[in-house]
């Protein structure tokens, strides 16, 4: 495999805006590249930021360049990436997870003497339709009575749910949601380890109709809500406390509007997964006498299961959606797979070696999770942008290359988090990148192609802005490198690219939405 180190990577520095040839003539090629990039890049919001670019040609080793680039900043999920390149190399584009129902009781006739476990390997593609496929194997099998207890075995991972340097205050929403080696989603985003809280107006005056999607016991529904009459929008607020499955329901919905939807996490995705195959074992016909954890044990059978797609597939929903827990489960499968501990210690000690082995100096960022969900993790752009080069020239690239968000492209699973950013620009269909947000930052990774032909890569890491995120500052630099023509370029000029369209804050929640990847909002 070639590999760029990256010792090269401040050998290239961005003239300032004032240099020019003394000839007076203007800047061509290269240097009108970087008068332009510093033109976006004095923009006042970026006062007092940190504002952090790298852009490589990975043809020639050369870094076309470069603002701060080895200075470490919080990546949001630009971290995805690194956990994306790491789990290829070490779990494989073929890797799946794999649920199992066990026992090494006896069964007689329709009875299963003994007791029934449900073992899982980290699945986040689990839908309570695949729990009923269990369960249909094991009606398949006769089974229609288990003198014995349904058995939780989420051994797999460790028994730390939530990442370290995690909000507190995210706890209770989804983009949030705990990890666990067993556990539900409840679509096709994969959203595991939460559930859809879905509230359905009835009559004016009345409470409206809550039911959470799929149906658990692992949430309680406080309805306080009413319906309104038929005009107006509707003002629902959805709120979990704190390290509790109560949900309350506030606020009106109009008579006849449709159900307004809210994702919530599940604080106890194990038995969230229990309760959901339970009532899967009961819609076909199977009883058990009860529900608890244990491990499974040694020399039990498999009597079902279930592989996840691979990991090829899962990229997809992973990098283009920005889901966290996607993440997290990579990290704790390369840490049991490779380490024999599925935990976020041996996870991240995984990535970091596989990081070694794509040419990336691990001792100079420092990684706890692997969504980027964590405050605690540091990294610089251009270790993101020798990452990137480096993983080019993989016998994987092209799958992590097509799971990158595309700019400008409608369909969901193909833009993603772009969808809505740099439409009708030369960086349209053309960039794919990983967007990155949290309170303060935003970030974006990827490649381009240049107008001359060659494709570039390039990261982008804003910290400490104060102002509104300036996303469109990331676009227009990701615009002007797909304008950029090589030694024939001359100076454009500030391009302008449009404001993204990301969600608008809403004040009866404690979180910022305007400031989250807006796949977290479901606003794209």
């Amino acid at each position: 495999m070639r590999r760029r180190w990256a010792f090269v990577v401040g050998l290239a520095v961005a003239l300032p805006l004032a240099v020019v040839p003394s000839t007076g003539a203007a800047p061509t090629g290269v240097d009108a590249l970087k008068v332009d990039l510093d033109d976006i890049l004095a923009d006042p919001r970026l006062g007092g930021a940190q504002a952090g670019v790298v852009v490589r040609d990975p043809a020639t080793d050369e870094v076309l360049y470069s603002r701060q680039a080895t200075d470490r900043a919080t990546p949001a999920s630009n971290a995805k990436l690194f956990t994306a390149a790491a789990a290829l190399e070490a779990l494989g584009p073929d890797y799946r997870f794999r649920t199992q129902v066990l026992s090494d009781a006896e069964q007689q006739g329709s009875t299963l003497r003994g007791d029934l476990h449900l073992r899982g390997t980290g699945d986040p593609t689990m839908l309570a339709a695949d729990y009923d496929r269990l369960a249909a194997q094991l009606a398949e099998q006769g089974i229609r009575e288990v003198r014995g207890r349904l058995l939780a075995d989420d051994t797999w991972f460790d028994d730390v749910p939530l990442g370290s340097g995690w909000a507190w205050d995210d706890e209770p929403y989804y983009y949030s949601a705990p990890i666990s080696a067993l556990s539900t989603a409840p679509d096709t985003d994969f959203d595991a380890g939460s559930a859809i809280v879905r509230v359905t107006p009835t009559s004016p005056g009345q409470a409206p109709d809550v039911a959470v999607d799929p149906g658990t016991g692992a949430l309680t529904v406080d309805n306080r809500a009413t319906t309104a009459a038929a005009e107006g929008e509707p003002a629902i607020t959805v709120t979990r406390d704190h390290h509790s499955g109560r949900v309350v329901v506030t606020g009106t919905v109009p008579a006849g509007a449709e159900p307004v939807e809210e994702w919530v996490a599940v604080p106890d995705v194990t038995a969230y997964a229990t309760d959901v195959f339970t009532r899967a074992l009961a819609a076909r016909g199977i009883t058990v006498t009860g529900t608890g954890e244990a491990a499974a044990p040694p020399g039990a059978r498999e009597l079902a299961g279930r592989e996840s797609m691979p990991l090829r597939e899962l990229l997809v929903p992973f990098l283009k959606l920005s889901n966290n827990g996607h993440a997290e489960v990579l990290v704790k499968a390369m840490g049991r797979e490779k380490a024999g501990e599925g935990s976020w210690a041996a996870g991240t000690g995984v990535l970091a070696e596989q990081l070694r082995g794509l040419g990336v100096d691990a001792n100079a960022l420092r990684l706890v999770d692997g969504s980027g969900l964590s405050r605690m993790d540091g990294v610089t752009p251009a270790q993101l942008a020798l990452l990137l080069d480096n993983a080019a020239q993989r016998p994987w690239a092209q799958v992590f290359h097509d799971a990158l968000p595309v700019a400008g492209v409608s369909d969901r699973m193909v833009g993603g988090t772009l969808r809505n950013r740099m439409a009708g620009t030369a960086a349209a269909n053309n960039v794919h990148a990983k967007t990155g947000s949290l309170t303060g930052v935003t970030s974006l990774s990827g490649y381009v192609t240049a107008a001359d032909g060659r494709r570039l890569v390039f990261s982008v890491v804003f910290n400490d802005f104060l102002a509104d995120t300036p996303q469109d500052l990331e676009d227009a630099i990701a615009v002007r490198l797909a304008e950029h023509n090589g030694a024939a370029d001359q100076p454009r000029g500030r391009t302008w690219v449009p404001r993204p369209r990301t969600a608008s804050d809403d004040p009866a929640t404690s979180r910022d939405e305007s400031a989250l990847e807006c796949s977290w909002t479901k606003s794209c």
